[in-house]
């Protein structure tokens, strides 16, 4: 403390002092350097511990809000799917209807096509027709078109030297496709 004092007051130490003064000194120095070493190692350490937890974080996070938007699109997929399926089975199990209709409009006498009845008949197939067409299903090709295995189902063969060979020349019972699906395949007699 004296040493201080006389360093404040610019006297000069005795040799002695002179000499054990700078030794001393150093170590208070040193020791602050070191703290301040210290305390900015720590800091930095501090430093990259939240940097590298920051990094980790912004990857889950990127990593959950992938996974949630495959969720979404994996379910907005799987509610269309079982839309087009729900569709599907009920316009399975309604197509004998449109067959009965269609039998009915074509079993009809020229008199009985003048009756009120007949055009009931007719109205509502048409009206059913319209229907399923706005719903996206359309019939399979038929009479005069080419045989194709995946659509049409061949229940006989008839020569025809008229048509060509594979050719569709009678549809038995109509088919019906749903977006690119058969719902029902058309029974036909295959020419050739």
């Amino acid at each position: 403390m004296t040493q201080m004092k006389n360093q404040q007051e610019g006297q000069a130490l005795p040799q002695e002092e002179q000499e054990a003064a700078p030794a001393q000194i150093e170590p208070s120095d040193t020791e602050e350097t070191v703290d301040l070493e210290n305390g900015a190692a720590d800091g930095q350490v501090k430093l990259l511990e939240q940097q590298r937890q920051n990094v980790d974080l912004m990857d889950r996070l990127q990593r959950v809000m992938a996974e949630f938007d495959n969720f979404r699109k994996r379910t907005l997929k799987e509610k269309a799917s079982m839309y087009d399926d729900g569709v599907r089975d009920a316009l399975e199990k309604l197509l004998p209807v449109t067959d009965n209709l269609e039998r009915a409009l074509a079993s009809a006498s020229a008199e009985d096509q003048e009756s009120g009845l007949y055009k009931g008949i007719e109205m509502t197939f048409r009206q059913w027709n319209e229907i399923i067409e706005k719903m996206g299903i359309a019939p399979a090709p038929g009479e005069g078109e080419a045989f194709d295995p995946n659509v049409h189902n061949a229940v006989a063969h008839v020569e025809d030297d008229a048509l060509g060979e594979s050719v569709i020349a009678e549809v038995l019972q109509k088919g019906y496709i749903y977006k690119d699906k058969v719902l029902r395949p058309s029974m036909v007699k295959v020419a050739n």
